[in-house]
């Protein structure tokens, strides 16, 4: 296969050398065998390549390309192009397909898509209200339109409508996890829990999510799942007891941290419904945040040298958080069942409460909470006095040294 890409290349290169440097047929051999010549060699330098000579077929010479053959590289170049992150690049290439192809709503879906990869949500949301105005029941539009409506406009009530009307058209692109969840946790928000659950129903029957409770989207099979562990059941109760016992001396790191001005950050997912709450991460996505660990060198270092399954956790997060009364965290799952997630009570008033799926539990000072964060979970804060923990994600024990390597980053 190799060698019938090296040698089809050969050939489109003589041709265009023969005085016949525009040649379409010989363009489109040229870029489709850069393109299979990239992949084999995982070579970004002939995918780049690849891209310009789509972009010149597409952009510069589009005039003397035949639709079929304009659709098949236009569609395969933006590909490339967001596999590159070319992202604004690639919107060139959507415009002049959506000149050629005005009436099919796919290629101006394709280019809001763009947009959202971009987060230029007002831009995808503008293409997307030109498309409904044409296509009002083009499901792909509907669904996009929707999560948009929530994510960047907080309006969850049309946003609910949108997501439903699309999910329920079925159109390809439709059913899929995301729709599901933003729709769910729509109707959560409006207080319409029992419709939430008919979603989350439907979303598990159509094996987007692990159970009614667990909907995390990014997942490994077959990891045992519970709401709440226990030291023992992680397999990490000698690594966990180290930190714990340490616990009032990153207590008072944490506390004098919280007397230094612009230390914290607020959490930045829209997860609060009111309060405070806010957080400083030491590590984040298996990396060390210098500038942090630098604040609070203590608990970072007592990571680093007892917890390896913590430190090296690329799909979690070690961080002080702090919440103030009056706060309360709507109910959410996090990304992913690939991590356990502890808190480590280091000022914890009366008042404070988590529930994880059915059951609802309070922190202690010294004591390890520990449970599933891809399970539902929501937080009240109904006391006098700010709640201070230590959260500690760390790879689910299930995973192998393999599989804890080559898991993407969350």
């Amino acid at each position: 296969m190799k060698g019938k890409a090296q040698d089809a290349l050969k050939t489109f290169d003589g041709v265009l050398s023969r005085k016949k440097p525009n040649s379409i047929p010989a363009l489109v051999g040229r870029a489709r065998a850069l393109d299979a010549l990239a992949e084999q060699r995982r070579s970004n330098a002939l995918l780049i390549e690849a891209i310009a000579v789509y972009r010149k077929l597409i952009v510069v010479l589009e005039l003397s390309v035949d639709d079929a053959t304009l659709r098949s590289i236009g569609e395969r170049c933006i590909d490339r192009m967001r596999f590159q992150g070319q992202h604004a690049n690639a919107i060139e290439v959507h415009q002049t397909l959506i000149r050629r192809f005005n009436d099919e709503p796919h290629f101006r879906n394709q280019l809001a898509v763009t947009y959202l990869y971009m987060n230029r949500l007002a831009d995808a949301k503008a293409v997307l209200h030109e498309t409904l105005l044409r296509w009002i029941e083009d499901g792909f539009a509907l669904v996009h339109y929707g999560f948009v409506l929530k994510t960047h406009d907080q309006n969850m009530e049309l946003a609910a409508q949108y997501l439903r009307e699309g999910i329920d058209t079925g159109h390809e692109g439709t059913q899929d996890g995301r729709f599901y969840f933003h729709l769910g946790d729509a109707l959560q928000r409006l207080g319409r829990t029992a419709e939430a659950h008919d979603i989350y129903r439907r979303g598990v029957q159509r094996k987007l999510f692990l159970s009614l409770y667990q909907r995390s989207l990014y997942n490994v099979d077959g990891l045992r799942s519970r709401p709440f562990w226990t030291e023992q059941q992680t397999t990490y109760a000698g690594e966990l007891e180290s930190i714990r016992s340490q616990w009032t001396l990153i207590r008072d790191e944490g506390l004098k941290l919280l007397n230094s001005a612009g230390v914290f950050v607020n959490e930045t997912e829209n997860l609060r419904d009111r309060g405070d709450w806010k957080q400083l991460e030491l590590f984040a996505r298996g990396a060390r945040v210098e500038r942090n660990c630098a604040r609070a060198p203590l608990t970072c270092r007592l990571v680093e040298q007892h917890f390896p399954a913590a430190r090296t956790c690329k799909r979690g997060q070690v961080k002080f958080s702090v919440m103030h009364p009056g706060t309360h965290v709507w109910p959410h799952c996090g990304p992913t069942n690939c991590r356990i997630r502890a808190h480590l009570g280091l000022n914890v008033p009366s008042g404070t409460y988590i529930r994880v799926a059915e059951e609802t539990r309070s922190w202690e000072n010294g004591k390890w909470l520990i449970f599933d964060d891809s399970f539902e979970h929501e937080v009240w804060h109904n006391g006098t006095a700010t709640r201070l923990v230590l959260i500690v994600d760390f790879w689910h024990p299930e995973l192998t040294e393999s599989q804890r390597r080559t898991l993407s980053p969350i």
